[in-house]
């Protein structure tokens, strides 16, 4: 981890302009500036920069933050490596906390076996391009697979000589140590001892992971061997895990964010020809069926995917398992066969960037209708084929979590399959609650000696249960957007951009001393004299990180907020202090307009007044609920109660009203 000094020092000499001008083309605008959204594609501006707040925001798609978000959206870093990014970026050295000696080990281990993935990828690339054996063989191959030298480059292809021992060798000879030679697959030592070549005689595909880092390698055999597999792959290891790596996804990061969708094809020329055509937002599954921590990477950059097959029905039926989890996550799927002889790497050869998009967007299908009609043709008219296939149906429709998503389907599978709509939704919905019981057991049937108030009283059996899966789902712990949440916000954003700004200055009649209040310690002491939290989870968890950071931070409670590692904190902090409009100078030429920070005096006590009004009012209709239930189980007694409380909250609500004034307007 980065000690809090060095952070500073990063954040501190980060500057937005510069940061973002690297990518995005900036004018100015008054005090800020504006450019095209690097998230989105749109053609009128609407990203703006502000120096002086060291923040960015698109007004359109909602995306920005502070320089380290910046980063770590636009590369899709984690924060500690957008730091890190950022520190090389203005010549920072980056101190980290020292580490156990345990983690010293494996962060030994793992950054060696980067450090010797790179090497070789250098090394086979060099003999790609360099040896003789490289030229003659290697990059033939490619060149008669349509692959110009520019794509070749980009993707850092290469070729393993047809030699026992030629990268054993020279990494030895670098001073690599054959440990991490055999860590990370590229050697294989026999039973003498002797180290030889896994990739000899084959070319190969380097595979980065999203940062950029060589973490394994892909290589394909050129000559006839039936003894030989075509292709062979680097073995699970420290650096890296099949399962959650994606061929292409550090060359496509950014083209899905922008283009909002994701290609999925099976191999690496799919992807290589595809980038060669121009559609750059494309990864492979390299052969194997999807996983769940490939769907939650292409899921970070995109709702989006369309899946390309090249219409062998054996294969198709072999990836609709992996196709099934894509539906879990809520994921939008679409399907494309390609013309019979085609995959997608033969196809993209034959079109320009717009003219394949424009074949996609013609040929697409929904996963569910695509997968309906193809098992239909296998089943034909064989009930019992049938069943199972409308089984199989409901099952997929089941997982998805979008309930209005699922009824679509649900009446497009019952006229597709001529099937009662009815029948399909009551087995939706019955393997939808039991997905749900799976996921959230039921608690124990309490004891009844445990609860004397329960006894004569049957607890509901599993036949007696009416809810729906999607009322059973609704009743598990979750956040409830609140009345209270806009007073609560607006509260809080004084506290964050004006923490240490001077409310008034109170004097002790007696002893003549003044004291200053200034906005966080007023808003927290008048809250807590009130007995009042904020129920917002994250607004309360925000306003006691600044009350406990507001003597160590002082003036710089914003920019804390605005760097903050936690994303939800930083984005929220970003809404809260982004302005869309600038005041024209039209409006001071003539006259003086007071700026919300010289109207606080009047403005925070306002907010805090709104709060308990809100509070109140809340208040006032929980107990209007209790009235009408107590007036159907005609207890005269606690109606009386209950009305007397009201009339108590409405004296309170009064007195608010008149500090309001004639403006208030009830939240409920």
């Amino acid at each position: 981890m980065i000690d809090q000094t060095t952070v500073d020092r990063i954040i501190d000499a980060a500057n937005i302009y510069e940061v973002v001008s690297d990518f995005v083309t900036l004018r100015k605008r008054g005090v800020n500036y504006i450019g095209l959204c690097p998230f989105h594609d749109e053609k009128t501006p609407s990203f703006s920069v502000s120096p002086a707040k060291g923040i960015c925001k698109c007004f359109s798609c909602g995306k920005g933050g502070s320089a380290v978000h910046f980063i770590m959206e636009h590369e899709q870093l984690t924060y500690y490596e957008a730091l890190k990014y950022l520190a090389r970026k203005y010549n920072i050295e980056v101190k980290e906390r020292e580490l156990t000696d345990e983690e010293k080990q494996i962060q030994s281990d793992r950054e060696s076996m980067l450090v010797v993935n790179s090497f070789a990828q250098e090394y086979f690339t060099n003999i790609l391009f360099e040896h003789a054996e490289g030229r003659s063989v290697g990059l033939a191959y490619f060149h008669e697979r349509g692959f110009r030298d520019d794509i070749i480059k980009k993707f850092s292809l290469g070729y393993s000589l047809d030699q026992r021992d030629a990268l054993c060798k020279e990494a030895e000879k670098r001073g690599f140590k054959k440990e991490y030679l055999l860590k990370t697959g590229l050697c294989i030592e026999g039973q003498n001892g002797y180290m030889s070549d896994r990739f000899r005689g084959r070319v190969i595909f380097p595979v980065f992971s999203l940062s950029g880092k060589v973490l394994a390698f892909g290589g394909r055999i050129l000559k006839k061997d039936d003894k030989m597999a075509k292709y062979v792959n680097s073995p699970e290891s420290e650096v890296y895990h099949k399962s959650n790596e994606l061929y292409g996804i550090y060359h496509a990061k950014q083209s899905i964010v922008k283009n909002d969708r994701c290609f999925l094809v099976e191999g690496y020329t799919d992807v290589l020809s595809m980038h060669q055509s121009g559609i750059e937002n494309v990864v492979a599954s390299s052969g194997t069926s999807l996983t769940p921590g490939q769907i939650r990477l292409i899921h970070r950059f995109t709702d989006n995917i369309t899946v390309l097959y090249d219409g062998d029905a054996a294969g198709i039926k072999a990836s609709l398992r992996g196709i099934d989890l894509l539906l879990k996550e809520g994921m939008n799927i679409k399907v494309v066969l390609l013309p019979d002889g085609d995959d997608p790497d033969s196809f993209s050869r034959k079109q320009s960037a717009s003219s394949f998009v424009e074949y996609i967007n013609s040929h697409e299908v929904d996963f569910i209708r695509f997968k309906t009609n193809l098992l239909l043709e296998s089943a034909g008219e064989d009930p019992i084929k049938r069943a199972a296939l409308i089984t199989d149906i409901v099952q997929s429709i089941s997982i998805i979590p979008d309930s209005i998503v699922r009824s679509v389907y649900t009446k497009e599978c019952s006229r597709l399959l001529d099937v009662n709509e009815d029948v399909l939704l009551r087995e939706v919905n019955k393997k939808k609650l039991d997905q749900i019981t799976k996921e959230t057991p039921l608690p124990k049937e309490p004891n009844r000696n445990d609860n004397p108030a329960a006894e004569g009283t049957a607890a509901p059996t599993p036949e007696t249960v009416t809810e729906t899966p999607e009322e059973t789902a609704a009743a598990l712990p979750r956040r409830i957007a609140s009345p209270l949440d806009t007073f609560e916000r607006n509260l809080l954003r004084y506290m964050i951009r004006y923490g240490r700004k001077i409310l008034f200055r109170a004097v002790d009649e007696e002893s003549g001393q003044t004291t200053e209040w200034a906005v966080l310690p007023y808003i927290t002491a008048d809250l807590k004299a009130d007995e009042i939290t904020f129920q917002h989870p994250l607004y309360k968890k925000m306003a006691q990180e600044a009350s406990e950071k507001y003597d160590s931070e002082g003036e710089h409670l914003e920019r804390y907020f605005l760097s903050h590692p936690d994303t939800e904190i930083s984005q929220t902090t970003v809404d809260m202090v982004s302005e869309k409009y600038q005041l024209s100078k039209i409006h001071t030429k003539f006259q003086k307009v007071e700026t919300e920070e010289e109207r606080l005096a009047d403005l925070v006590p306002r907010a805090l007044f709104e709060l308990k009004n809100a509070i109140v009012c809340q208040n006032i209709k929980k107990l209007r609920d209790e009235i009408k239930k107590a007036g159907k189980e005609k207890n005269t007694a606690l109606v009386t109660e209950l009305m007397d409380k009201i009339k108590n909250l409405n004296e309170i609500k009064a007195v608010l009203a008149k500090q309001l004034g004639e403006r208030i307007i009830s939240p409920l």
